[in-house]
């Protein structure tokens, strides 16, 4: 039997701690966090959000959502998660994204973005290769390992799960091949189901083992009164992603009244999703309450399991 995990996103670096608990305490079972290093507003970074939260909590789980794997030396990056997964007891899961909807942030790091998805897909080769592996040599187009051994190594075994986020045929491909678990954003039911189809079919045909977890991330914006909920979601990711999304929050997030939001909700659950990472899409001053009331008055209709 499958349970229906929910998680929640981490926002404000001042009370990491303080929201991490709170979380926990509403019955979250992932705490979430993603990153940039330039955006169009303030954001922090995910690994080090996480580290926070990891000190303030004892059993939910922590992931990137996402880590922008091209950005970070591969080395670094398996050194960066290991040490989370220590520091938290087994409790890690990195969300791999490859970014690229804000060039500018790579051509700072000195990244080619048209290089971000062969760095992404080498990066993953040499993760679980330092994190599995004594006296790694590894030779490629951006990372030569000269027979090193990571330690400590991650807690979880064999590594810590890695959940694949994107939209396109690319990720999907990515996902088969490298991913415990696929994370898309900004999907309708509809493709949500079609992409795991599509993943699977994939998996197959590179004779995968295990099936692929499937997963969501999704923005959401709960209210008693539905016009409010829809219109705080509008104005929260027109400003974030800089276009306007009056007509796209009634595909691509979850926003109304908990009615609705149960509605909604169960679409995504029927085409296969059994793990719902949360981002609040409203005001900072509603967040709280935003989440609050979804843990009261959503998640308990997901509570039950499902063959």
């Amino acid at each position: 039997m499958e349970k229906i995990e929910f998680g929640l996103g981490l926002h404000r670096l001042e009370t990491v701690a303080e929201d991490a608990k709170k979380a926990e305490s509403l019955g979250y079972e992932f705490l979430s966090t993603g990153e940039h290093v330039f955006f169009y507003g303030p954001v922090g970074n995910g690994l080090i959000f996480l580290a926070a939260a990891a000190g303030a909590t004892a059993n939910i789980k922590l992931m990137s959502a996402i880590t922008l794997v091209p950005l970070y030396p591969a080395a670094l990056l398996a050194k960066q998660v290991a040490a989370l997964d220590v520091l938290s007891s087994g409790r890690f899961h990195l969300g791999v994204g490859v970014g690229g909807e804000f060039a500018k942030e790579f051509e700072a790091c000195g990244v080619p973005v048209s290089q971000r998805g062969a760095r992404t897909d080498e990066a993953l080769d040499v993760l679980k290769q330092l994190w599995t592996q004594d006296n790694v040599i590894f030779e490629g187009r951006f990372t030569n390992l000269p027979g090193v051994t990571l330690s400590p190594k991650p807690v979880q075994q064999p590594h810590p799960p890695i959940w694949i986020s994107g939209r396109s045929e690319a990720a999907m491909k990515r996902c088969a091949k490298y991913g415990t678990g696929w994370l898309p954003y900004m999907y309708t039911p509809e493709r949500l189901a079609s992409s795991l189809q599509m993943i699977q079919d994939l998996g197959e045909e590179i004779r995968r083992e295990e099936p692929v977890s499937p997963g969501l991330y999704i923005f959401f914006a709960v209210h008693e009164d539905r016009d409010v909920a829809i219109n705080m979601a509008t104005e929260r990711l027109s400003a974030q992603y800089n276009q306007d999304f009056s007509q796209l929050v009634g595909r691509y997030a979850l926003a109304g009244n908990p009615g609705d939001c149960i509605a909604r909700l169960q679409e995504y659950v029927d085409a296969g999703t059994r793990t719902v990472i949360l981002n609040s899409a409203c005001p900072g001053g509603y967040m709280t309450e935003n989440e609050k009331l979804f843990a009261e008055e959503v998640l308990p209709a997901f509570r039950v399991s499902f063959p």
